[in-house]
């Protein structure tokens, strides 16, 4: 069984009745549900909770943690990032969305700011495919159009992708790498741009279909972790 664990800072919920009634379970449980319909085992974490929800036991017990952050970047505990970082390192994939571009596990693990430009403006947005082979879109076709989103566009301040997947095109004219993956030690990260919390986005079954997807890619490959530092000879090494 997949064991997917969906981390939601949960303020917007709280704070817009507007998002709210789109999300009345909030984003973490309108993606938990969805992901359930795939018979994976799910868990939802907040950032009110203790440990922010991401508890060592969670993340031992984690095959791939989905993120949504937007308003409290700032609030989620350094201590925590590097565990989940640690986790990235080991094995566990890491599926970061929309505004979690600017979370602090994502930066990390990025390098750079990860910074943007975006405008809320009811945009439409056609998101491309333009790597049709690869298994995150199975199933999808030429693109994805969503009929509103927050606008996002380049230049997006991350490294080159491993995989740039999808790119997006506004109706006001931007485009943007919208579906990009990373390897980071033995984890696989994939960063897909659809999401703001005012837009039924998450209700749209082709945008849960790539996620559904992401999470199968994303799972942990069965190996172990390198053994680092000083290290023996595996042959005799003969005097010269």
């Amino acid at each position: 069984m997949l064991n997917v664990t969906v981390w939601n800072e949960n303020r917007h919920e709280q704070k817009n009745p507007v998002v709210r009634d789109i999300y009345p379970e909030g984003i973490h449980g309108a993606i938990a549900n969805f992901l359930k319909e795939d018979q994976i085992e799910v868990k939802t974490a907040t950032l009110d909770e203790l440990e922010h929800g991401l508890t060592a036991e969670v993340l031992t017990n984690t095959d791939v943690l989905i993120w949504w952050g937007h308003l409290a970047h700032d609030e989620v505990d350094d201590a925590i990032v590097e565990k989940v970082k640690k986790r990235v390192l080991e094995g566990m994939g890491l599926i970061v969305l929309h505004s979690g571009h600017f979370s602090k596990i994502f930066k990390t693990l990025m390098g750079t700011s990860c910074d943007l430009k975006w405008r809320e403006a009811d945009d439409k947005e056609r998101i491309w495919i333009i790597d049709p082979s690869h298994p995150i879109v199975d199933g999808i076709g030429e693109y994805i159009e969503l009929e509103k989103e927050e606008m996002y566009g380049e230049h997006f301040d991350i490294p080159a992708p491993d995989e740039l997947i999808m790119m997006s095109w506004f109706e006001g004219g931007e485009v943007f790498r919208s579906g990009c993956t990373y390897q980071r030690g033995n984890g696989k990260i994939f960063y897909f741009r659809p999401g703001h919390e005012t837009y039924p986005t998450y209700h749209n079954k082709e945008i849960q279909h790539v996620i559904k997807n992401a999470v199968h890619w994303a799972k942990p490959v069965n190996r172990s972790y390198p053994v680092y530092g000083n290290a023996k000879p595996l042959e005799e090494i003969k005097a010269k």
